[in-house]
């Protein structure tokens, strides 16, 4: 039975009328009373049509409900942050603010075997000491993850999963999304993060792309790619144009208050009874197993009924349904123990190999692509195909002209699979000399290098993009497209140090720049010069050194100059690095060219150093962050990490300290009021550290 407001109260439930009189004509308490009725007609109607699939009312008939509220809420200031009106999206971001999950959202193992699946069955059954397992089956959708939080029953952020512990904020967009609810229904409890799917329905992807092709636009590869794009876009206006939806799949925190909860929340396949109670829609192709052969048999139906569904997926979820258990099964640092995708198998078709030809990336080395006759492959139109290395090239013996099987791994990446019919010509061999720059191709095991460093123009542009990351010195408005027209202007030529000798007029005089944008670049890149030691190692670009590991490199050799000059065996004893990484990073400082690119870095930058050997101060402490900080969370981790401490993500009895900024959630703070952990201000905590003789203000 589905909850309705009173028809009798609220004539906009079953036969909303089609007229109505002028806002002038009504006093401002009737208009008030008209639109609180009708936010909550529109709100009910929008629960029939998402969740219930079951709209009571015609479309036309609900345009004229919400065309009646918005004129309402403009000519009486009605406006309520939780109105249907307030999907249409606001201002432009000029980037997207990260976001920690409330409780990290992992992967799940992916198999494409019967075997592989029943051995999984087999370790469950070993762990909770069972002879059965009962699992939920899900769809496993192929669009874009994410975690939306509700206090009070209000929709309050949204993030994308990122690594899985902090995702970009998503919050103006997601709100646009017609099928996530600005107010939740019924019994909810008072604080709610869920996980769900973002999708583009086939139907309107299809739609979508033609609209693009016919204003002349670059349509989007494939409804994933559409997905996550939109999702992503600064504009969430432009995002409320966009056909999205979503499923709700799991809950990830809830409020302490209901003991309720604990029952209802039980396990997997109630989520899918108490979420739509909630207004969170859910996925209809669900099935509760007592056996793994069920769970089997139901993915290969989905496999069966794939091309018939509104919504891509590539596989089915197996989860074991009580929560309890799988909270005692756990997981690794990637991967929930509990749960397994059972993946279908890559969509084939044949075609012939024309050409391959040899991409360059940031580090120079060289990617083999196929250049394919155009095949359709699963409604998606081929004509290139990644081959990953030579030696991948070396294993199929691929030759221009040969037959080929290509087939997209997860519905997504193309790949040639095999050989079907061998043409009569050389098997392709790596150029030797770079296609960029003409410098000469040098193999190192499966891969081909070019030699030419930053002299090469595509490892240029790529590196100075990199540069100015937000991983590294995160310097505002150096993306692709400016950094190819500073180097097609000749005003980057070498490498990031160029930056540093950039004028405002010299910007200013290139196409689509003014004063403004100019002197603002100008500005963000004089910032950029007493960077943290760990970003600016982000920042070189040195192959096999991300963010991470860029902060245990700069905690164990305290300084850039200290660093450049270790050897191999001083480098393998950091923790995490091996003797290939500690050679590929000590050959990265002995190329002539870097080390007279990184003299001139430090030049115009002084990286800070960091305080390296005796005890660390904060050594087997652990801190929870809440709110926004005046210093970047990312600095903030880094100090904390980098003198022994940790972050995590959620407050336990095992937290030592909150740190409380600005616009804080009320969750963290109950759970350490709950478990009797002292909160910090930003000052108090700056002032801990301060005590320990660490500063948090630079590197």
């Amino acid at each position: 039975m589905v909850e309705q407001p009173d028809p009798e109260q609220n004539p906009y439930i079953n036969n909303p009328p089609l007229e109505f009189v002028a806002p002038e004509t009504l006093g401002s308490d009737a208009a008030a009373d008209q639109a609180a009725k009708l936010r909550t007609a529109i709100r009910y109607h929008d629960y029939r049509y998402y969740v219930v699939n079951d709209p009571v009312i015609a479309d036309r008939a609900y345009d004229k409900l919400f065309e009646r509220l918005r004129v309402l809420e403009d000519h009486f200031e009605l406006t309520t942050p939780d109105s249907p009106t307030q999907r249409v999206g606001g201002a432009v971001q000029e980037a997207l603010d990260e976001a920690s999950h409330d409780r990290p959202m992992l992967s799940i193992e992916g198999v494409d075997t019967d075997s592989a699946v029943r051995a999984f069955d087999e370790r469950m059954r070993e762990s909770l000491g069972r002879e059965s397992v009962t699992y939920l089956c899900e769809p496993k959708f192929d669009g874009l993850s994410v975690e939306v939080v509700y206090e009070d029953g209000q929709f309050r952020r949204a993030a994308t999963r990122g690594d899985g512990r902090v995702g970009d904020d998503v919050t103006e967009a997601v709100r646009t999304i017609s099928a996530v609810p600005l107010r939740l229904r019924g019994d909810y409890p008072s604080y709610l993060a869920v996980r769900g799917e973002v999708y583009m329905p086939r139907s309107a992807f299809q739609a979508y792309n033609r609209e693009r092709i016919e204003q002349g636009a670059e349509p989007f590869a494939n409804p994933r790619n559409a997905a996550a794009g939109t999702l992503r876009q600064l504009d969430s206006s432009v995002v409320a144009q966009r056909p999205l939806s979503v499923f709700f799949f799991d809950v990830l925190a809830v409020g302490p208050e209901r003991a309720w909860q604990t029952d209802r929340l039980s396990h997997h396949s109630s989520l899918h009874e108490v979420l739509p109670e909630w207004g969170l829609r859910t996925a209809p192709r669900t099935a509760r197993v007592t056996d793994i052969d069920a769970a089997i048999e139901y993915r290969n139906g989905l496999l069966d009924d794939r091309e018939s569904l509104e919504y891509g997926i590539d596989g089915a979820v197996i989860k074991v349904d009580d929560r309890a258990a799988c909270q005692q099964l756990g997981s690794t640092a990637r991967e929930y123990r509990w749960a397994l995708a059972y993946k279908f198998p890559a969509r084939s078709e044949e075609t012939t190999v024309r050409d391959v030809a040899f991409q360059v990336g940031r580090t120079g080395r060289l990617t083999p692509v196929a250049l394919l006759d155009p095949v359709d492959v699963g409604g998606v139109t081929v004509s290139r195909a990644s081959l990953h290395n030579p030696d991948e090239i070396d294993r199929l013996e691929l030759s221009v002209g040969d037959r080929v099987r290509v087939e997209r791994a997860g519905d997504v990446i193309p790949q040639v699979a095999e050989v079907v019919v061998a043409a009569d010509t050389p098997v392709v061999e790596p150029p030797a000399q770079c296609p960029q720059c003409a410098s000469p191709v040098t193999r190192d095991g499966p891969h081909a290098y070019c030699t030419g460093g930053l002299a090469c123009p595509r490892q240029l542009a790529r590196a100075i993009e990199h540069y100015g990351s937000r991983d590294a010195l995160d310097i505002d408005g150096l993306g692709e497209q400016r950094v190819h027209q500073l180097i097609d202007a000749g005003l980057v030529t070498d490498g990031p140090a160029d930056l540093y000798t950039l004028t405002g007029s010299e910007l200013a005089a290139l196409p689509g720049w003014g004063d403004r944008s100019a002197t603002a670049l100008v500005e963000a890149i004089e910032a950029a010069t007493t960077p943290r030691l760990s970003a600016f190692i982000t920042g070189l670009g040195i192959p096999s050194v991300g963010p991470r590991l860029a902060r245990d490199l700069a905690r164990a050799f305290g300084d850039i100059a200290t660093l450049r000059t270790a050897g191999p065996e001083e480098l393998a004893a950091v923790d995490g690095i091996g003797a290939v990484v500690a050679d590929t990073i000590r050959g990265f400082f002995e190329t002539e060219r870097n080390a007279v690119e990184l003299d001139r870095l430090l030049s115009y930058v002084d990286p800070q150093p960091v305080a390296t050997g005796g005890p660390d101060p904060l050594d087997g402490m652990t801190f929870v962050i809440t709110g926004t900080l005046a210093v970047p969370r990312e600095a903030v981790t880094e100090r904390i990490e980098g003198h022994g401490g940790r972050v995590t993500s959620s407050v336990s009895g095992q937290t030592d300290y909150l740190v409380v900024g600005s616009n804080p959630g009320n969750r963290k703070r109950t759970a350490a009021e709950a478990n009797g952990v002292p909160t910090l201000s930003e000052d108090e905590f700056g002032s801990l550290l301060a005590e320990q003789g660490i500063a948090l203000d630079n590197g």
